[in-house]
């Protein structure tokens, strides 16, 4: 056990922990902050199986965090990086919509962007074809804001950062317990004990269960989606330039899949949304007996797949089955074939709901005596990593001031 209690000790070293460990050391040096990591090392989970898309803003209602903190955040990315000599493109995307049914939502879409500050220019056939040479659609949105880095390597220099400033980030350290008292936070970790003035949760795929132990979860639960990927052949890249995304559906609360290209100039097919049966189920034989009697006294989920019932059974009726999968590709470009695609490996989001069965839409972060949770940080939470951090700090020094 630490003899003099930390000031600050951060769970989880994916994008947001990190970035919240050195926000806090960057604006309050010499303060003692440890970081620690079930995992071997950084961002293991989320932030290192994502698409690696430097989001704009565009989906997210006007005035929520996810609007706000996306289109600061895609630009504060875009210093760090720079800074860094961390490689990012903004390459933009396009929104593109396959059907006539679909244009009323694209431009909502359209109308939704200017709200939230960003450029977005409605395009039609010729201009979209002009972008995206293999792509089909009767109109789109094109978003030259949007871009591509590898967070991973964020996490990478983020991490080095913290220790250079003093911090520390402990790994292979599972938390096992805490307690609060007045005295401040007692910790009970497989690498011994920490007592700390101030714990932050960004456990991710466990941060309700770390909330738990505060009794902070405010009746949120993390429902595990898997998405799954498919790669391009390095032969068939050539028919994606850049982002290629459909016009969401509004009964389901997923973008659907979409290709990517990504820094490294490979391309990705995906993600899909289908329910994991483990925290860490990146595969369909992954399943853990504890999960999945969560899943069944989940209220909240049996009331989530009765709404959604019909759409959740085509996810998995396209994780399954391969050529449903390239199909949905197919809507956006007809060139792709089932031969052009490797399995690539898979993510899972972790996705709080309340009781009454109702998906967070927006970033969560609640609060207790000497604890604070980030109970729901999904995409664009990478993006706006450094955002998310600057607020976290600000609630921090909001309790001593």
């Amino acid at each position: 056990m630490n003899s003099k209690p930390l000031d600050l000790v951060v769970v989880g070293a994916g994008i947001v922990g990190l970035a919240t460990a050195h926000r806090y050391l960057t604006e309050h040096p010499g303060k003692s902050v440890v970081v620690v990591e079930r995992e071997s090392g950084p961002a293991y989970h989320q932030t290192g199986r994502n698409s690696g898309v430097l989001h704009s803003g565009i989906y997210y209602t006007p005035g929520s965090l996810k609007a706000e903190l996306a289109v600061t955040g895609r630009s504060t990315m875009v210093t760090f990086c720079e800074e860094r000599g961390i490689d990012y493109e903004i390459c933009g995307k396009v929104i593109v919509a396959t059907n006539h049914d679909e244009i009323e939502r694209l431009r909502t879409l359209a109308n939704r962007a200017a709200h939230n500050g960003l450029e977005a220019v409605l395009i039609d056939k010729i201009q979209l074809q002009e972008i995206e040479p293999h792509c089909a659609g009767i109109e789109a949105l094109h978003v030259p804001s949007t871009g591509i880095v590898s967070y991973a390597a964020v996490c990478n220099a983020l991490s080095a950062e913290i220790q250079a400033m003093g911090g520390r980030v402990q790994y292979d350290t599972n938390l096992l317990s805490f307690s609060e008292s007045v005295e401040g936070v007692h910790l009970t970790t497989s690498g011994g004990e920490i007592s700390t003035g101030l714990v932050v949760n960004c456990a991710g795929l466990r941060s309700d269960q770390v909330a738990e132990m505060g009794d902070a979860s405010k009746g949120n639960r993390i429902v595990p989606f898997r998405g799954e990927y498919f790669e391009l052949i390095p032969q068939r890249r050539h028919l994606v330039r850049g982002l290629i995304y459909p016009v969401p559906d509004p009964s389901f609360p997923f973008l659907g899949v979409h290709l990517t290209r990504m820094i490294d100039g490979s391309v990705h097919a995906g993600p899909n949304a289908v329910l994991a049966l483990a925290r860490e189920g990146y595969r369909w034989r992954d399943i853990h007996a504890g999960q999945i009697v969560e899943h069944l006294t989940n209220r909240g989920l049996w009331k989530l797949a009765r709404r959604y019932w019909r759409t959740g059974a085509g996810e998995v009726w396209r994780s399954i089955n391969k050529n449903a999968f390239v199909r949905a590709l197919q809507r956006l470009v007809p060139d792709v074939r089932s031969e052009d695609l490797e399995t690539s490996p898979a993510g899972v989001r972790a996705q709080a709901m309340n009781s009454r069965g109702d998906l967070a839409d927006d970033f969560l972060i609640t609060e207790s005596k000497s604890s604070m949770h980030v109970l729901n940080a999904p995409s664009p939470a990478a993006t706006a990593s450094l955002e998310i951090a600057g607020r976290i700090v600000q609630m921090i020094d909001a309790r001593s001031s």
